[in-house]
């Protein structure tokens, strides 16, 4: 399996990872074990989490997600297989939330206890804290790492010129610095991650792990009209992809792609993805085996320049 690395954190991974959010949610322990066991066996090793996972649901606190993937962890004995990315930042049940030094400190523990691990292979900011100095967030990282409790860091959903100064900030003061950037970023959301964050990513030679790789499913092809999507569980986030025309001219174009390749959906989007420019590892999500049976498939299928030139034409 090809590795690549997580920008000069020295840790290297398989070039897709495994979306941790539907851990507890649409796929119980018990699928999320198989599908865990299936994604590690197959030579894939970094799985994606955060504390926050999943607030969304009715009666969940947070938490969930890193539960079922330490029980996993635990009973596996597969830990070492594993590259372990979680995140602190976003709003938990109970209201807290931020990157002040004090709550990443007892949100690490937090973590570390639900994981059933001592250490955190990559801690990621969930989502910029205005609020609190940049300087303070780094530095409360910093002793993380020092500590041994987390070995690398990285940043989610930051703007580029934030990210550069936090970049800059860890220059200046000789602070580990942010390894990673994971925004949103597929075949139907390009703009922001090409225009706004790819600049930075190249210039610090950080390493990227975008989310929604599969548009939160409306890339595999399962929902063609508006109708298909009343009543799901990624409903409300589905919405805008039928919003005027552009969703229908991205799956006309996976289609006809698909039908040139013999290839469904899904591995062409993960395909496209993977091979983008700046791309370490996207993050794709599944709920049974077969969905993640055929997300892993688009790892060693090849688009050739036609193929992307309809792609991105779409």
């Amino acid at each position: 399996m090809e590795k690549r690395s997580l920008g000069k954190s020295g840790i290297s991974v398989a070039p897709l990872a495994f979306g941790g959010n539907v851990f507890g949610w649409t796929a119980d322990q018990a699928t999320s074990f198989r599908m865990l066991d299936r994604f590690v066996d197959l030579g894939f090793n970094l799985v994606d989490t955060a504390n926050t996972y999943s607030t969304w649901v009715a009666g969940h606190q947070g938490g969930e997600s890193e539960t079922v993937l330490g029980n996993w962890l635990s009973q596996s004995g597969k830990r070492d297989k594993v590259v372990v990315a979680t995140k602190v930042g976003m709003k938990m049940g109970d209201g807290s939330q931020g990157l002040k030094a004090a709550y990443i400190a007892k949100s690490v523990e937090d973590s570390l206890r639900r994981l059933r691990t001592d250490r955190i292979d990559l801690y990621q900011a969930h989502i910029d804290d205005a609020e609190t100095p940049l300087e303070e967030t780094l530095g409360a990282f910093a002793k993380l790492i020092q500590a041994g409790k987390v070995r690398a860091i990285g940043a989610s959903n930051y703007k580029g010129a934030r990210l550069r100064e936090a970049l800059e900030t860890s220059k200046r003061l000789g602070l580990p610095r942010y390894e990673t950037l994971q925004p949103s970023y597929n075949l139907y959301d390009r703009e922001d991650f090409e225009n706004d964050l790819l600049p930075v990513v190249k210039e610090y030679n950080l390493g990227v792990i975008p989310y929604f790789a599969l548009a939160r499913g409306f890339l595999t092809g399962k929902y063609r009209k508006a109708e298909d999507i009343v009543g799901r569980p990624r409903e409300a986030g589905l919405k805008k992809f039928f919003e005027g025309d552009r969703g229908t001219r991205v799956l006309a174009a996976l289609d006809q792609v698909a039908k040139r390749k013999n290839m469904l959906p899904a591995e062409i989007a993960v395909a496209w993805v993977m091979s983008a420019p700046g791309i370490t590892a996207p993050i794709a999500s599944a709920t049974s085996l077969s969905q993640l049976d055929e997300v892993l498939s688009g790892v060693h299928r090849q688009l050739d320049d036609e193929d992307r030139a309809i792609l991105d034409r779409a």
